[in-house]
Parts: structure tokens; C-alpha cells; sequence
């Protein structure tokens, strides 16, 4: 090497000097780079970086997105209609106990998410992501229809809540293997650079489902009398399900599988796909414990702020500071708007700045705003109780921003899917989906109106000791799978750079020294 020559990696006084490459590149992709540089000891080619075509991209993502939207539509509506559930279902209790009966029936569903998340997860790993998609799909179409066609307890007695519980956990069962699936498909197709702002699409999709169905039972409820609602206006929401759901599977049965599932059917995982779900439901407990503590960790910070919000706060306000079910649904609504407009421009952030401090910052700044944020939702005007849920919607919109991306990237790709199912499906059934009915039943015991305020505090801590153990993983390949790009020019560049980057580890191994920091 001549002196002088600017070929990117001379050497310093104290051994080798980065490359360009190397310097601009953040730290965790610049060891992930170098570790399988030296592990495969040689520069990758043009079989080892993976493509991924727009028009493929905005399909997966679309599709993905679209069944989220129909499942937190019936979410939406659920939550709105839940004190009126109450009295069509449990029309003998009291208004506090119908309350309470209709959560418990939302609740059940998330009993039932674990054992979809064993049953699709493993065969998610096995058949394919998209299959297992457009089963979900019809699942939770059908199950929310059904929801719209039940008689009332006045028409066929106890047999309607029986009938509800029912359906609701063929709803929990079939959700038990959807976000896993979609973060998991959504991720994987994702390019490295652009992943957190492509899987934040997927809860958009959730927020805007929502939106949609609170917006539907709020315009329902302005427009009906109580009995009108009563008798017939409630089913409406329910009903427009059906609908949906044939356009969502249409989406789903158009997709590809994504390149990463594509790639791991090799000969050793073909055989790996012959494990029973037990065996497999075994490896992950047992050599993945780690980032499946680390998963149910972030799955309870997101989703108990997410459940508190969009879950409880519409009967907080209704049943708890006797406010009318219209102002306390629009009040919601502009939340669910908020988080609409924030969450791609929060999952952009994260690609940049990195995960845990989106995850860090708005943690901290839950523990220190919970009760501020309630105490304003409690007080009387209009601008006050919209600033607390403002508050609310921001930390929850940092919360779901980055998770798509997050956590399907703390496992590897054969065990991907089922590993997720496992760690969402287990925290929320645990932790998120109970938040509005033991929230409710905490204020109902103690009569103390700033107990969702406690239970966001302790979320905060409990997710601010997560994210000390959390691995950065923006910007960086996911395991098992090739690095992901979304053109071939950068395919290129970074073919390029690879081969700096693995003359460098290699004078590293001659010299060794540490990796340089940017900047």
C-alpha cells in the first residue's frame, strides 16, 4: 500500500484506521457487520445481501397493516360499547357490576391468546407466515361478526353472555397468532435502514382501526336515542366486520412469503421443521429465556399503557367522573388521532437515534407523568382533560412506534414467529388485556380515581428496567437472515463495504484493537 493512497483503510499510529465505511455506520451495525464478516472470512457477494422490491414492500406492509386495522376496529368498538354490552348481556347486575362482567368477557379472550400464540406460532415457523395470516384473518372476521348476531339475554337468557364469551375467545385464539405473525412478516421484509419506520405502519394500522371504531359508535351514539342503541344500534359496528375482513384476506392471499422464511428453508431447517411444537415451544424457553424476558418486558410497558388508554379511559370517564359516553368517546378519539399522526414520524426516530431511547425516555417520562396526565383528564373545562390524554397518547404512541420493530428482532428466524407468540401473546393475557378489568375493579375497591395513574407508574418502572437490558438493534440485519436492502444500488454500496470492512477485521485480528466509535 503506498503512502498517502486514499483507499479508505490506512493505518494510524496506534494500529488500523477505520474505513470510511466503517466510520459512517452506527456502532451495533458495525459489530454485527464485522461478526459475520469474519465468520463467513470473506466479503459478502450479490447471494448475500437480499433486495427487497417496493411493490413487494408496500403489499406486505398494506396486508399486514389492514389486520391490525380489523382487529382494533373490534377493539375500538368493544371498548366504546362495553357499558352498553353490559346492560345487554348482564341486564340483572348493577351498573358497577355490568361494568366489570363486560370486561371480564373482554378479558377472557386474552386467556385464550397464549394457546393461539403455541398453536400458530410454531406454524408459522413451519408453513409459512402468510398462510398462518390469512387464517387469522378469517378467524377474527368471523368471530366479530358473530359478536353482531347474538341475541340478548332478554331474548335467549343466560345462553347470550355464554355465547359471547364463546366467540370472544375464538377471537383471543385466532389474535393469539396475529401481531406476532405481522411484526414478524412486516420485519422480515423489511430493509435494515428503514425498519422501524416500515413496522410503525403495522400499529398505525391499529390506531387507525380503532379510530374507525370508536368514531362509528360515536357518531351511533349521537345519533340514536339510548334504546335505539340499545335494541339494535350497537350491532351495527359489529356487523361491518364482516366486509372488512373479506377485503383483508383478499390482500393476504396475494402475498409472498417473506425473503427471510424463503432463505431458512435449507436442509438443517427443514428438519428443524419436523420438531413437534412441544419440543420446539422447549428450545425457546430454554435457549432464548433471555430476550423472551426482554420481550414480555417491552409487551407489558406497550400494552398496558395501550390497554389503560384505549381500553379503560372511555369508562373511566363515563362511569368513574360521570361524564356523557359523547364527550368522553371524542375526548378518546382525539388520542387515537394524535397517535395516528405521531407513530410513523416516532418509528423514523428510532431507526436513527435507536430504539431504547425511544423506549428510555418515554418510560422515565411515564413515571414521572402519569398522575399529572390524570389528574388533568379529572379536571373540569375542555382544554385540561384534552392535554391528559394528549399526554397519555404520546407516551403510548413512543411505546408502539418502535415495537414492531423491536421485537421480532431479539429472536432468530427459525424460531421467529413462535418465539413472539409466546412472549406478546403470554404478557398481554398476563398484563395488558386485564388492565381495564382490574384497573376498574382497583378504583371500584378502593375508591381511589388516580389508581390507573399507580398502575402506569409501575409499568414505567418495569419497562425502564427492560429497556437497561434491551440489545440496540436499529439499523441491524436481523438474526439468521442476510442483511436487507431496499435497492440494488445499495446493495452495491454495501457490497463495497463489506469489503472494507473485512480488510479492516482483518488487520484487526493482526493488530487487535477496538472498533472505533463515530465520531
Amino acid at each position: 500500500m503506498s503512502e498517502g493512497k486514499p483507499d479508505g483503510h490506512q493505518r494510524g499510529r496506534n494500529g488500523p484506521r477505520a474505513p470510511q465505511a466503517l466510520a459512517g455506520l452506527p456502532r451495533q451495525v458495525r459489530e454485527e457487520l464485522i461478526r459475520r464478516l469474519r465468520g463467513s472470512r470473506r466479503a459478502f457477494g450479490r447471494d448475500d445481501v437480499q433486495v427487497v422490491e417496493p411493490p413487494l414492500l408496500r403489499r406486505a406492509v398494506g396486508a399486514s397493516a389492514l389486520g391490525n386495522c380489523m382487529e382494533w376496529f373490534d377493539f375500538g368498538v368493544y371498548s366504546y360499547l362495553a357499558a352498553t354490552i353490559g346492560k345487554v348481556f348482564f341486564p340483572g347486575a348493577s351498573p358497577a357490576a355490568q361494568v366489570v362482567s363486560s370486561f371480564a368477557t373482554f378479558a377472557a379472550a386474552f386467556v385464550v391468546r397464549p394457546l393461539g400464540g403455541l398453536v400458530f406460532g410454531p406454524l408459522g415457523d413451519r408453513i409459512g407466515r402468510q398462510k398462518v395470516l390469512a387464517t387469522t384473518m378469517i378467524m377474527m372476521a368471523v368471530g366479530t361478526f358473530a359478536i353482531g348476531v347474538i341475541p340478548g339475554y332478554g331474548t335467549i337468557g343466560i345462553a347470550a353472555p355464554v355465547l359471547l364469551l364463546l366467540v370472544r375467545m375464538v377471537q383471543g385464539f385466532s389474535t393469539g397468532g396475529e401481531y406476532g405473525g405481522a411484526t414478524t412478516f412486516v420485519a422480515e421484509y423489511s430493509p435494515d435502514r428503514r425498519r422501524g419506520f416500515l413496522s410503525s405502519w403495522l400499529d398505525f394500522g391499529t390506531f387507525v382501526g380503532y379510530a374507525l371504531g370508536s368514531a362509528l359508535v360515536t357518531v351511533l351514539n349521537l345519533a340514536l336515542s339510548g334504546d335505539q342503541m340499545l335494541s339494535w344500534g350497537w350491532r351495527v359496528p359489529f356487523l361491518i366486520a364482516g366486509p372488512l375482513g373479506v377485503i383483508g384476506l383478499y390482500m393476504r392471499l396475494r402475498l409472498e412469503e417473506s425473503p427471510a422464511f424463503q432463505q431458512q428453508l435449507d436442509e438443517h431447517e427443514k428438519s428443524l421443521a419436523q420438531e413437534s411444537a412441544g419440543s420446539e415451544f422447549k428450545d425457546i424457553v430454554r435457549n432464548h429465556w433471555r430476550p423472551l424476558l426482554i420481550c414480555m418486558g417491552l409487551v407489558l410497558l406497550y400494552n398496558v399503557t395501550n390497554y389503560m388508554v384505549t381500553g379503560y379511559l372511555p369508562t373511566y370517564q363515563t362511569e368513574t367522573l360521570n361524564r356523557s359516553s359523547g364527550s368522553a368517546d371524542v375526548l378518546v378519539l382525539v388520542g387515537m388521532l394524535w397517535i395516528v399522526v405521531l407513530i410513523t414520524f416516532l418509528g423514523r426516530l428510532s431507526d436513527r437515534v435507536g430504539r431504547r431511547p425511544v423506549y428510555g425516555v418515554a418510560a422515565a417520562a411515564m413515571i414521572v407523568l402519569a398522575v399529572p396526565a390524570f389528574l388533568l383528564v379529572k379536571a373540569h373545562g375542555t382544554w385540561p382533560p384534552i392535554l391528559g390524554v394528549l399526554l397519555l397518547s404520546t407516551l403510548l404512541a413512543c411505546f408502539a412506534a418502535p415495537s414492531a420493530a423491536t421485537l421480532p428482532a431479539l429472536f432468530p428466524t427459525a424460531v421467529r414467529y413462535a418465539a413472539m407468540g409466546i412472549g406478546f401473546n403470554f404478557a398481554v393475557a398476563a398484563f395488558g388485556g386485564t388492565t381495564p378489568l382490574v384497573t376498574a375493579a382497583l378504583v371500584d375497591a378502593t375508591g381511589d380515581d388516580l389508581m390507573p395513574a399507580y398502575y402506569l407508574m409501575l409499568a414505567g418502572v418495569i419497562g425502564l428496567l427492560t429497556v437497561r437490558f434491551l440489545p440496540e438493534s436499529a439499523q441491524v440485519p436481523l438474526k439468521g437472515s442476510r442483511p436487507m436492502v431496499g435497492s440494488r444500488e445499495e446493495r452495491r454500496d454495501l457490497i463495497l463495504a463489506s469489503k472494507e470492512l473485512y480488510a479492516f477485521a482483518r488487520e484487526q485480528e493482526r493488530e487487535p484493537g477496538q472498533i472505533p466509535h463515530r465520531g
